[in-house]
């Protein structure tokens, strides 16, 4: 798995962005992109106009629509253009409709469902690798426009608000590895996330097996609802944030006329930068109607005490 560093991908971006004119034009556009901030339940929220992300958010990920498109992010279906960086099982790839000044891909090399409790361990690794930046992962009913096959995103470290206000947090310990780390939740501006501080990818992904054994998961879904956000300190641990969900896509976004938010929530949205494809959602969301999004795609006070119960018994899934 060599080959693979934060000087890597910039080169990487540096040369698509030379060769490609869709990534040189969408990431120019990001100059142009506009951003307000809220304050939502004392948390900071940045709100991104950004048209380039209708594809993203008004993504049909029913089993029926996915099975009549060819899957984007397989390597025969991929544009010409697109170059990549081989690690392992996976290929680090520039996000030609980018959130961020730098955005990667990181799809499995094989189509495979989107699943990550047999890849927390490569998460963990990733951000261990591309230090300075944060590895993300949105379920496959959170977010995840391709569902269908495994991946997860980059983005350079601090971008999204909460990266900043979870290293302040009041935390309760639910779970100890040992000195090599800890489980703990959170509340941030209404999102309840839990939070593993770990010394080595062993740790914590025994800790996340253990949170994932207690997180609800209801017939039908494929693995507990939730976005994932992973990055390493300075001081070399391994933070991941885990947002559980409750819900895939919040009533606004089906609503008709002026009740319509197309606001679909994922990691980034999560982790505070809503970002809005429709000019017209843009001007006017305002921090309560984010406050009641994340309300309704998020867990419940309710759910937090059966959880932690759980994973302090070391129970499994009941819901």
């Amino acid at each position: 798995m060599a080959g693979l560093s934060v000087e890597a991908i910039e080169a990487l971006l540096g040369n698509q962005k030379a060769e490609w004119d869709t990534v040189r034009l969408n990431y120019a556009k990001l100059g142009l992109v506009r951003e307000r901030e809220l304050c939502v339940h004392g948390s900071r929220v940045l709100v991104q106009c950004n048209p380039e992300r209708r594809r993203s958010s008004a993504a049909q990920v029913d089993k029926a629509s996915i099975a009549l498109r060819p899957c984007f992010l397989c390597t025969e279906n991929r544009p010409v253009e697109q170059r990549g960086i081989v690690w392992g099982d996976y290929i680090v790839i520039v996000n030609p409709y980018p959130i961020f000044a730098k955005h990667f891909t990181i799809p499995t090399l094989r189509h495979t469902a989107q699943r990550i409790v047999s890849r927390i361990g490569d998460m963990m690794r990733l951000a261990g690798l591309l230090e300075g930046y944060t590895v993300f992962y949105n379920g496959p009913e959170c977010g995840a426009s391709a569902p269908d096959h495994c991946h997860f995103q980059a983005a350079e470290h601090g971008a999204m608000p909460l990266e900043a206000e979870i290293e302040h947090s009041l935390r309760q310990v639910v779970a100890i590895e040992g000195p090599r780390g800890s489980l703990s939740e959170a509340c941030i501006g209404g999102r309840h996330c839990y939070v593993i501080d770990a010394t080595d990818v062993e740790a914590g992904q025994k800790l996340f097996e253990r949170l994932y054994a207690a997180l609800p998961l209801h017939e039908g879904q494929a693995e507990p609802l939730m976005n994932v956000l992973c990055w390493t300190t300075a001081q070399q641990r391994c933070i991941t944030v885990v947002i559980p969900r409750s819900k895939h896509r919040p009533a606004c976004y089906f609503a008709d006329g002026d009740g319509r938010l197309l606001i679909s929530p994922a990691s980034v949205d999560l982790g505070g930068i809503v970002v809005c494809s429709r000019v017209e959602d843009f001007e006017r969301i305002s921090a309560d109607d984010i406050a009641a999004i994340f309300t309704e795609v998020c867990i419940t006070d309710t759910d937090v005490a059966r959880i932690n119960d759980m994973i302090k018994n070391k129970k499994t899934n009941i819901f």
